[in-house]
């Protein structure tokens, strides 16, 4: 995975990697909403990845501290 460096680039690799979660959200009509919108669980995943890619390198750490879904 090349370095991600925007929000908007983080949101849409996200969905990409969970397109389970992304057709739930899509059906329902909240995939583009903002993360109050999204369950829980999605919000929580959310984290747990961008954690796991802050860790990887994939992405700098200021970005992890300011990402919203």
């Amino acid at each position: 995975m090349e370095r991600i460096t925007n929000q908007r680039d983080l949101r849409r690799a996200f969905w990409t990697a969970h397109p389970y979660y992304a057709e739930q959200a899509r059906e329902a009509g909240i995939l583009s909403k903002r993360q109050n919108h999204h369950c829980a669980t999605v919000r929580c995943t959310f984290v747990d990845w961008i954690d796991a890619l802050a860790r990887e390198g994939a992405i700098s750490q200021a970005l992890a501290d300011r990402a919203t879904l």
